[in-house]
């Protein structure tokens, strides 16, 4: 029986052209058909981070899984495995990533040589960027029960040094009488969860964007400015 001519080239589809493809037991294709040339080998840890931040706002933390972001990447499973092995180091990538952005603005709006007051002003705005921007996982790094233990620590971790930081330049800001006296961590505690908190109500269908948001908690903060 002579071989089927491709409607589209005339060249032959032979069983080479795609692999016959099955399923595995949860249901998800094994192979299916991949573009020809060189396959990627290597996966920038950004582009992971991207892929699973994207995967929860699609559907939260259920839709992360390797299939899931191997198929967003544009990658096969046993490349992304070989970079990543299992979902709870697609969180931690995401966690490195959110983690050391928000930590580098933050320390550079402190180091600027600006007033306090200026600073703190900064600092507020990029705490409620950064609520909004991580809207869709950022409690999931406060304890979520499916969260993987090294992950939740590194978090704790990281919140004790972060609010430290924050904790400095609010004093400096109480000392140069910008802000009214008061226990400093607790005040320091209600900036920062006034900010952080922004992430569980914000919708972007009610047209408040993060610069009213910010400008509301600085008048807030700062009535006489």
């Amino acid at each position: 029986m002579p071989k089927r001519k491709s409607a589209t080239n005339g060249r032959e589809q032979t069983s080479r052209d795609y692999s016959a493809g099955h399923q595995s037991s949860d249901g998800v294709d094994v192979d299916r058909p991949r573009p020809r040339g060189r396959p990627r080998t290597e996966i920038d840890s950004d582009a992971i981070a991207d892929a699973v931040a994207g995967l929860f706002v699609e559907g939260g933390m259920d839709a992360v899984s390797i299939v899931s972001a191997a198929e967003k990447l544009d990658v096969s499973r046993a490349t992304l495995y070989r970079a990543v092995p299992t979902k709870e180091h697609l969180l931690g990538i995401l966690f490195e990533r959110s983690t050391s952005e928000l930590t580098k603005l933050v320390s550079a709006a402190i180091d600027a040589d600006l007033p306090v007051a200026e600073r703190l002003h900064r600092m507020v705005e990029l705490q409620v960027d950064a609520a909004v921007r991580m809207r869709h996982y950022l409690s999931v790094f406060f304890g979520g029960p499916d969260l993987p233990e090294d992950v939740v620590d590194r978090w704790h971790l990281w919140s004790r040094d972060y609010e430290e930081m924050w904790t400095k330049c609010v004093k400096e800001a109480m000392d140069a009488g910008v802000l009214e006296h008061s226990n400093v961590v607790a005040a320091t505690r209600l900036i920062l969860g006034m900010c952080i908190w922004v992430s569980r109500w914000y919708r972007p269908g009610e047209g408040i964007e993060s610069a009213d948001i910010a400008e509301s908690a600085l008048a807030l903060l700062f009535p006489d400015r």
